[in-house]
């Protein structure tokens, strides 16, 4: 309780001083084959969600980490040494974005799993030292013979290759705060789907964008990347439109700029 308590007076700190990193390609990661049929078989992460993974009452998908059994980890550690030793090189564009999306998802669970019971992937077990900002930056996966974190297939990878805000949509940090952690396994076929139903779903949930008393605040991840969204209120406000449901696009009409930015931490545990 001391070390969450500590978490809780640091959060400020660190929320105000997360910056995101720029999208930089890395070279390495441009080689692919489009003539390609390569696959990577994605059934072990679906079997893991199927069982481990439910929507609340709010709208907010969870993950049962206390739930998980020693069996299920171990073949969901399983499943993410299948995909480190995958030569993703190989594949064609569309493989390789399903694959960074699942690596990305599935290891970030594994993360957790493996430090559980937190209350934050920002709990300093995960982040060693009193100013750390999580795990992202840590070297935890092995690619084509290449040491590669989150933050690398985020930014270094997946931003800068296809150019499409909606993947901000398809990864998850474990947070209340970010996208829902999708039912799905994304593969070739229903990459596009997903990412629309989990744009829909996070713009027309308060924790995306919410309107009170006529002031608009929407998640930080639109502070965070605004440049990958226009890099203006009005690109924003056109995107989020763009998703709204009815009542949401009438309420939007009224509104010409943004008013502040959050983002909740806490980690989406179903228990």
């Amino acid at each position: 309780m001391i070390r969450f308590a500590l978490f809780l007076t640091l959060l400020g700190f660190i929320t105000g001083i997360c910056a995101a990193p720029k999208a930089e390609l890395w070279q390495r990661w441009q080689t692919h084959d489009e003539t390609s049929s390569l696959l990577v078989d994605h059934a072990p992460w679906q079997d893991f969600l199927d069982s481990y993974l439910s929507q609340g009452s709010d709208g907010i998908n969870r993950v049962d980490y206390a739930g998980v059994s020693t069996a299920a980890k171990a073949e969901l550690q399983a499943y993410l040494n299948q995909l480190q030793q995958t030569p993703v090189s190989r594949f064609n564009r569309d493989q390789q974005r399903v694959f960074w999306i699942n690596l990305y998802n599935a290891g970030t669970v594994m993360i957790i799993l493996n430090h559980y019971p937190v209350k934050s992937i920002l709990d300093i077990d995960i982040s060693p030292g009193i100013f750390s900002n999580g795990p992202w930056g840590k070297k935890l996966f092995t690619v084509d013979d290449h040491k590669v974190a989150l933050d690398d297939i985020e930014h270094r990878i997946l931003r800068p290759i296809w150019h499409d805000p909606r993947l901000h949509y398809a990864l998850n940090c474990a947070s209340i705060g970010c996208p829902n952690l999708q039912q799905k396994a994304f593969t070739a076929k229903n990459t596009d789907s997903l990412l629309e139903l989990a744009s829909r779903q996070y713009i027309n949930h308060p924790r995306g964008v919410n309107i009170e008393d006529g002031e608009l605040t929407v998640s930080s991840i639109y502070h965070w990347f605004k440049d990958d969204f226009g890099g203006s209120d009005q690109r924003l406000l056109a995107h989020f439109r763009r998703y709204a449901e009815p009542a949401l696009l009438t309420r939007l009409s009224k509104i010409d700029e943004i008013e502040d930015h959050h983002y909740n931490w806490r980690l989406n545990s179903a228990k």
